[in-house]
Protein backbone atom coordinates (compact mmCIF):
# COMPACT_ATOMS: atom_id res chain seq x y z
CA UNK A 1 0.00 0.00 0.00
CA UNK A 2 2.59 2.44 0.62
CA UNK A 3 4.39 2.36 -2.56
CA UNK A 4 0.51 3.54 -4.06
CA UNK A 5 0.55 5.64 -1.69
CA UNK A 6 3.56 7.36 -3.15
CA UNK A 7 2.65 7.14 -6.72
CA UNK A 8 0.05 8.78 -6.76
CA UNK A 9 1.65 11.80 -4.92
CA UNK A 10 2.93 13.60 -7.75
CA UNK A 11 5.39 11.03 -7.76
CA UNK A 12 7.14 11.92 -4.65
CA UNK A 13 8.86 9.34 -2.31
CA UNK A 14 8.53 10.10 1.31
CA UNK A 15 11.76 9.49 2.49
CA UNK A 16 13.03 9.18 5.98
CA UNK A 17 17.05 9.92 6.69
CA UNK A 18 19.06 9.25 9.90
CA UNK A 19 21.62 11.63 8.88
CA UNK A 20 22.97 13.94 11.51
CA UNK A 21 26.39 15.69 10.68
CA UNK A 22 24.63 16.84 7.18
CA UNK A 23 21.66 16.83 7.59
CA UNK A 24 20.78 20.07 6.18
CA UNK A 25 22.31 19.15 2.68
CA UNK A 26 20.39 15.68 3.15
CA UNK A 27 16.93 17.43 3.59
CA UNK A 28 17.72 19.60 0.69
CA UNK A 29 19.17 16.47 -1.85
CA UNK A 30 15.63 14.63 -1.40
CA UNK A 31 13.75 17.89 -2.35
CA UNK A 32 15.65 18.24 -5.65
CA UNK A 33 15.31 14.83 -6.18
CA UNK A 34 12.32 14.84 -6.11
CA UNK A 35 11.46 13.55 -2.59
CA UNK A 36 9.45 14.78 0.70
CA UNK A 37 11.71 14.86 2.85
CA UNK A 38 12.35 14.06 6.72
CA UNK A 39 15.31 14.16 9.13
CA UNK A 40 15.63 12.02 12.45
CA UNK A 41 19.17 12.91 13.61
CA UNK A 42 20.26 9.62 15.38
CA UNK A 43 23.78 10.21 15.97
CA UNK A 44 26.41 12.39 17.83
CA UNK A 45 30.01 12.41 17.74
CA UNK A 46 31.69 12.48 21.12
CA UNK A 47 35.61 12.97 21.96
CA UNK A 48 36.78 10.39 24.27
CA UNK A 49 37.34 12.69 27.56
CA UNK A 50 40.22 10.50 28.08
CA UNK A 51 42.93 10.63 25.62
CA UNK A 52 45.98 9.35 27.88
CA UNK A 53 45.96 6.57 25.14
CA UNK A 54 46.50 9.05 22.54
CA UNK A 55 49.47 9.95 24.07
CA UNK A 56 50.88 6.46 24.55
CA UNK A 57 50.31 6.58 21.10
CA UNK A 58 52.89 9.12 20.37
CA UNK A 59 55.16 7.60 22.87
CA UNK A 60 55.09 4.54 20.16
CA UNK A 61 55.60 6.23 17.16
CA UNK A 62 58.72 8.18 18.76
CA UNK A 63 59.97 4.79 19.58
CA UNK A 64 59.80 3.26 16.07
CA UNK A 65 57.00 1.01 17.05
CA UNK A 66 54.63 1.65 14.54
CA UNK A 67 54.83 0.36 11.09
CA UNK A 68 51.74 1.01 8.79
CA UNK A 69 49.13 3.78 9.59
CA UNK A 70 45.52 3.28 8.03
CA UNK A 71 43.22 6.43 8.39
CA UNK A 72 39.49 5.22 8.18
CA UNK A 73 37.96 8.56 8.24
CA UNK A 74 38.93 12.38 7.73
CA UNK A 75 36.64 13.39 10.95
CA UNK A 76 38.64 10.83 12.61
CA UNK A 77 42.12 11.97 10.71
CA UNK A 78 41.30 15.50 12.11
CA UNK A 79 40.20 15.00 15.64
CA UNK A 80 43.46 12.73 15.81
CA UNK A 81 45.83 15.82 15.52
CA UNK A 82 43.42 18.45 17.51
CA UNK A 83 43.65 15.90 20.47
CA UNK A 84 47.28 15.27 20.21
CA UNK A 85 48.23 19.26 20.27
CA UNK A 86 48.52 19.27 23.74
CA UNK A 87 50.79 17.05 23.51
CA UNK A 88 53.06 17.64 20.69
CA UNK A 89 52.99 19.82 17.22
CA UNK A 90 51.64 18.77 14.42
CA UNK A 91 54.56 19.38 12.08
CA UNK A 92 56.60 17.03 15.25
CA UNK A 93 53.07 14.47 14.05
CA UNK A 94 53.39 15.11 11.04
CA UNK A 95 57.46 14.63 10.70
CA UNK A 96 56.66 11.05 12.93
CA UNK A 97 54.23 10.17 10.44
CA UNK A 98 56.88 10.21 7.46
CA UNK A 99 58.63 6.93 7.97
CA UNK A 100 55.21 5.29 8.23
CA UNK A 101 53.92 3.63 5.21
CA UNK A 102 50.41 5.23 4.96
CA UNK A 103 47.42 4.29 3.96
CA UNK A 104 43.98 5.74 3.65
CA UNK A 105 40.45 4.08 3.19
CA UNK A 106 38.86 6.59 0.87
CA UNK A 107 38.34 10.01 -0.40
CA UNK A 108 37.87 11.96 2.73
CA UNK A 109 40.75 11.33 4.86
CA UNK A 110 42.66 11.65 1.37
CA UNK A 111 41.93 15.20 1.11
CA UNK A 112 42.61 15.74 4.77
CA UNK A 113 45.96 14.14 4.76
CA UNK A 114 46.97 15.97 1.32
CA UNK A 115 45.93 19.29 3.12
CA UNK A 116 48.32 18.52 5.42
CA UNK A 117 51.45 17.94 2.53
CA UNK A 118 51.20 14.58 4.33
CA UNK A 119 52.66 11.44 1.85
CA UNK A 120 49.75 8.88 0.93
CA UNK A 121 51.20 5.65 -0.28
CA UNK A 122 48.07 3.60 -0.89
CA UNK A 123 44.30 4.44 -1.47
CA UNK A 124 41.99 2.09 -1.07
CA UNK A 125 39.26 1.39 -3.72
CA UNK A 126 35.60 1.84 -3.75
CA UNK A 127 33.00 0.85 -1.76
CA UNK A 128 35.86 1.56 1.06
CA UNK A 129 35.40 -1.25 2.73
CA UNK A 130 37.19 -3.18 5.22
CA UNK A 131 37.58 -6.01 2.45
CA UNK A 132 38.90 -3.61 -0.21
CA UNK A 133 41.47 -2.43 2.79
CA UNK A 134 42.71 -5.77 2.76
CA UNK A 135 43.00 -6.29 -1.10
CA UNK A 136 45.24 -3.47 -0.61
CA UNK A 137 47.34 -4.78 2.04
CA UNK A 138 47.63 -7.98 0.21
CA UNK A 139 48.53 -6.53 -3.16
CA UNK A 140 51.18 -4.77 -1.24
CA UNK A 141 52.71 -7.33 0.89
CA UNK A 142 52.04 -10.65 -0.55
CA UNK A 143 54.89 -13.08 -0.65
CA UNK A 144 56.43 -14.23 -3.79
CA UNK A 145 54.52 -17.87 -3.91
CA UNK A 146 51.55 -15.70 -3.66
CA UNK A 147 50.46 -16.21 -0.26
CA UNK A 148 49.21 -12.90 1.62
CA UNK A 149 50.46 -13.87 5.02
CA UNK A 150 53.38 -11.78 4.86
CA UNK A 151 52.62 -9.16 7.68
CA UNK A 152 55.08 -11.34 10.46
CA UNK A 153 56.84 -8.63 12.53
CA UNK A 154 54.51 -5.43 11.32
CA UNK A 155 52.52 -2.91 13.62
CA UNK A 156 49.45 -1.31 12.41
CA UNK A 157 47.83 1.56 13.83
CA UNK A 158 44.32 1.77 13.25
CA UNK A 159 42.04 5.49 13.13
CA UNK A 160 39.46 3.99 14.52
CA UNK A 161 36.07 5.99 13.51
CA UNK A 162 33.12 5.15 16.03
CA UNK A 163 33.51 1.31 16.71
CA UNK A 164 36.52 -0.36 15.95
CA UNK A 165 36.57 -2.59 13.11
CA UNK A 166 36.69 -6.18 14.10
CA UNK A 167 36.80 -7.96 10.77
CA UNK A 168 39.71 -5.87 9.67
CA UNK A 169 41.42 -6.17 13.17
CA UNK A 170 41.22 -10.27 12.67
CA UNK A 171 42.10 -10.35 8.87
CA UNK A 172 45.43 -8.42 9.79
CA UNK A 173 46.17 -10.74 12.79
CA UNK A 174 45.45 -13.56 10.35
CA UNK A 175 48.25 -12.34 8.38
CA UNK A 176 50.89 -11.95 11.43
CA UNK A 177 50.61 -8.14 12.05
CA UNK A 178 49.92 -6.39 15.68
CA UNK A 179 47.21 -4.31 15.28
CA UNK A 180 46.84 -0.99 17.17
CA UNK A 181 43.57 0.64 17.37
CA UNK A 182 43.67 4.13 17.79
CA UNK A 183 40.66 5.03 19.11
CA UNK A 184 39.51 9.23 18.60
CA UNK A 185 36.07 9.43 18.97
CA UNK A 186 33.16 7.46 19.48
CA UNK A 187 29.24 7.50 18.32
CA UNK A 188 26.44 8.30 20.75
CA UNK A 189 22.87 9.04 20.72
CA UNK A 190 21.55 12.61 20.33
CA UNK A 191 20.86 14.90 23.13
CA UNK A 192 17.24 15.53 21.73
CA UNK A 193 15.70 12.30 21.02
CA UNK A 194 12.08 13.66 19.81
CA UNK A 195 12.76 13.39 16.23
CA UNK A 196 14.57 10.27 15.99
CA UNK A 197 11.40 8.81 18.55
CA UNK A 198 8.89 10.34 16.21
CA UNK A 199 10.25 9.40 13.14
CA UNK A 200 10.56 5.27 14.28
CA UNK A 201 6.50 5.81 15.36
CA UNK A 202 5.79 7.46 11.98
CA UNK A 203 7.83 4.16 10.03
CA UNK A 204 5.44 2.00 12.00
CA UNK A 205 2.11 4.28 11.60
CA UNK A 206 3.10 3.77 7.23
CA UNK A 207 4.26 7.23 6.90
CA UNK A 208 6.98 6.87 5.12
CA UNK A 209 7.98 5.13 2.00
CA UNK A 210 11.54 4.41 2.11
CA UNK A 211 13.83 4.81 5.13
CA UNK A 212 17.50 5.75 4.07
CA UNK A 213 20.64 5.16 5.90
CA UNK A 214 23.91 6.50 5.41
CA UNK A 215 26.19 4.23 8.09
CA UNK A 216 25.42 1.54 9.60
CA UNK A 217 25.56 3.22 13.28
CA UNK A 218 22.70 4.90 12.60
CA UNK A 219 20.45 1.76 11.88
CA UNK A 220 21.96 0.44 15.87
CA UNK A 221 21.10 3.76 17.20
CA UNK A 222 17.15 3.51 15.47
CA UNK A 223 17.47 -0.13 16.66
CA UNK A 224 18.43 1.11 20.29
CA UNK A 225 15.81 3.19 20.61
CA UNK A 226 12.89 1.35 19.35
CA UNK A 227 14.20 -1.28 22.01
CA UNK A 228 13.93 1.33 24.39
CA UNK A 229 10.23 2.34 23.12
CA UNK A 230 9.17 -1.32 23.09
CA UNK A 231 8.93 -1.25 19.35
CA UNK A 232 11.45 -2.86 17.98
CA UNK A 233 9.71 -5.62 16.53
CA UNK A 234 6.83 -3.49 14.92
CA UNK A 235 9.65 -1.01 13.84
CA UNK A 236 11.54 -3.83 11.59
CA UNK A 237 8.67 -5.03 10.27
CA UNK A 238 7.15 -1.56 9.06
CA UNK A 239 10.75 -1.16 7.20
CA UNK A 240 10.33 -4.35 5.83
CA UNK A 241 6.85 -3.51 4.57
CA UNK A 242 8.63 0.06 2.59
CA UNK A 243 11.92 0.20 1.00
CA UNK A 244 15.58 0.72 2.60
CA UNK A 245 18.15 2.62 1.12
CA UNK A 246 22.06 2.00 2.18
CA UNK A 247 24.80 3.93 1.52
CA UNK A 248 26.84 1.33 0.65
CA UNK A 249 28.38 -2.55 1.47
CA UNK A 250 29.38 -1.83 5.04
CA UNK A 251 26.18 -0.27 6.32
CA UNK A 252 24.23 -3.31 4.18
CA UNK A 253 25.59 -5.90 5.83
CA UNK A 254 24.88 -4.16 9.31
CA UNK A 255 21.46 -3.33 8.11
CA UNK A 256 20.50 -7.28 6.92
CA UNK A 257 22.17 -8.49 10.49
CA UNK A 258 19.26 -7.15 11.78
CA UNK A 259 16.91 -8.85 9.46
CA UNK A 260 16.20 -5.89 7.38
CA UNK A 261 15.89 -5.93 3.19
CA UNK A 262 18.46 -4.05 1.78
CA UNK A 263 16.34 -2.79 -1.67
CA UNK A 264 18.77 0.24 -2.94
CA UNK A 265 22.66 0.44 -2.86
CA UNK A 266 24.05 3.68 -5.15
CA UNK A 267 26.60 2.73 -7.26
CA UNK A 268 28.76 4.74 -5.61
CA UNK A 269 28.93 4.89 -1.64
CA UNK A 270 27.99 8.91 -1.51
CA UNK A 271 25.72 10.49 -0.40
CA UNK A 272 24.71 12.42 -3.70
CA UNK A 273 24.22 9.18 -5.58
CA UNK A 274 22.39 7.46 -2.81
CA UNK A 275 19.52 10.15 -2.66
CA UNK A 276 19.54 10.79 -6.31
CA UNK A 277 19.69 6.88 -7.48
CA UNK A 278 17.14 5.18 -4.97
CA UNK A 279 14.49 8.18 -5.44
CA UNK A 280 15.02 7.11 -9.62
CA UNK A 281 14.18 3.65 -8.78
CA UNK A 282 11.41 4.70 -6.63
CA UNK A 283 9.20 6.73 -9.07
CA UNK A 284 10.23 4.56 -12.25
CA UNK A 285 8.90 1.57 -10.89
Amino acid sequence: MASLIWHNRCMSPRICSFESRKSREMHSLIERCGGVATIAPSMKEVPLESNVHLFDFVDELQRGEIDVIVFMTGVGAKTLVAALETRIESAELFRLLDPLTIIVRGPKPLAVLRGWDIRVDHRVDEPNTWRELVTTIDSVWSKPNGNANSLDGLTFAVQEYGLPSEEFYTALQERGAKVRPVTVYRWALPDDQEPLIQAIRDTIDGHFDCVMFTSAQQLRHVVEVATKENVKDAWIEAANSIKVASIGPTASETIRSYGLRVDFEPTHPKMGHLVKETIEAMTSS
